[in-house]
This record gives structure tokens, C-alpha cells and sequence, in this order.
């Protein structure tokens, strides 16, 4: 259990700075809605990403592996494929960056803020669905299959993982919730640098994950 951790640390990490669920985060903790709507967003998107690493961590569990000792050849290859699309991923986001720098908010981000607390909640689980929490979600599930967890383990390196790499969200709508006054003039801060940077983190992120697993995988071959 504890290889799988080590590989699945990182990967949370890519899914804490994750920039979309953060900017939506704080929109709908700055819009009208806060209260109503940013508690069911939050459950969504913690529910969402489990039962998505779950999901795959039993689709990894019909790679067929060898002994201890060989090569875990499956594995290494879908870790490979994942790592090459990550690196896809960040080439593809680093062409559609914004030339030049804004402040404006997508159109996307102004719906976010008339949202209910249905709307929320599956705007949320529909955001784990999105490529590069699948990618990160298959790769959990990949690291769980080649260090041989079993089921118990398994559940704890999921639960490890969806509570580090949903942290952020969860720390943002507690620390709004109890004290809005305060900390509005920060989330807006917040939602400003996101909007002018989130480009650049997310592709640098994408590059070092994608380069993480693909090595991983590699490894795994020899």
C-alpha cells in the first residue's frame, strides 16, 4: 500500500491546483448563492472524484500482472499512454492559452454564479469527468493495481488521494462559510490571479504529471 502511495501523492497534488474546480469554487462562494449552492458543489465535486478513482482502480484490476519479480508489462504500457496524454493535454491547452493577459471572466464562469444547489452539485460531478481528472483518476487506479494492493488498501489509497487532491475546494467553501466577511476581499483577490495565470499553472502541471507517470511506466517495463 505504501508504493501505491508514493505514486498516488503526486498525482493528488496535480489535483489540488487544479484550476477550473478552484476558480468555480470561488465564483459561486462570491455570487448570491453561496450558501445555498457552494456545500452541494463541494459534496459533488469530493463524490465525483471517489467514485471516479474507484471506478477505474477496478477497470485496472483486469491488467493481467506478473510476479513480483517480472515486469508489469500491461500496466507500464497504460501508464505510458496516460503519461503521452497528459504531455498531449498540456501542448493542447498551452495552444489555446490567451495571447495576452485578461481579467475577464470565461462566459462559462458567469453562468457559475446563478447557479442553484442542484445545479451545483452536478456542475461538480460532471467537472471529475473532465480529461485531466479522468487521466489523474486512471492513473490512481493504475498505481493501485501494480503495487498489488488489496481491496482494504485500495480503499484508503482512494480515500488519501480524493482527500488531498480535494482539499482545496473543501478548505475554500469551510473557511467562506465561517467567516464571508473576511474572506471575500481574498477570494476575489484569488479569482483575479486565477483568471490571468491558470493557463500557465495548469500546463506546467500537465507536463510534470504527464513526465511523473510516463517514467513510471517506463520503469515498470524493466
Amino acid at each position: 500500500m505504501w508504493d501505491a502511495l508514493g505514486h498516488v501523492l503526486p498525482l493528488a497534488v496535480a489535483g489540488l491546483v487544479s484550476s477550473v474546480p478552484l476558480t468555480a469554487t470561488i465564483v459561486i462562494l462570491l455570487s448570491p448563492n453561496a450558501r445555498r449552492s457552494s456545500i452541494p458543489y463541494m459534496i459533488g465535486w469530493v463524490a465525483g472524484i471517489f467514485v471516479t478513482t474507484a471506478v477505474f482502480s477496478l477497470l485496472a484490476q483486469a491488467l493481467p500482472l506478473s510476479s513480483h519479480r517480472q515486469p508489469q508489462v500491461a500496466v507500464g504500457i497504460v501508464e505510458i499512454i496516460i503519461g503521452l496524454a497528459l504531455v498531449v493535454l498540456a501542448f493542447v491547452q498551452w495552444r489555446r492559452r490567451p495571447r495576452e493577459e485578461t481579467t475577464t471572466e470565461p462566459r462559462w464562469l458567469r453562468a457559475v454564479r446563478s447557479f442553484g444547489p442542484w445545479t451545483s452539485l452536478g456542475f461538480a460531478l460532471a467537472l471529475s469527468l473532465r480529461p485531466k481528472a479522468l487521466l489523474l483518476s486512471a492513473a490512481v487506479g493504475l498505481a493501485i493495481r501494480g503495487a498489488y494492493v488489496p481491496v482494504s488498501g485500495a480503499v484508503v489509497v482512494i480515500t488519501v488521494y480524493t482527500v488531498i487532491s480535494t482539499s482545496a475546494v473543501i478548505g475554500l467553501v469551510v473557511f467562506a462559510l465561517a467567516s464571508p466577511t473576511r474572506t471575500q476581499p481574498q477570494l476575489e483577490r484569488a479569482r483575479i490571479w486565477i483568471t490571468a495565470n491558470s493557463a500557465i499553472v495548469t500546463i506546467l502541471v500537465l507536463v510534470l504529471v504527464g513526465v511523473f507517470i510516463l517514467g513510471n511506466g517506463i520503469s515498470r517495463l524493466g
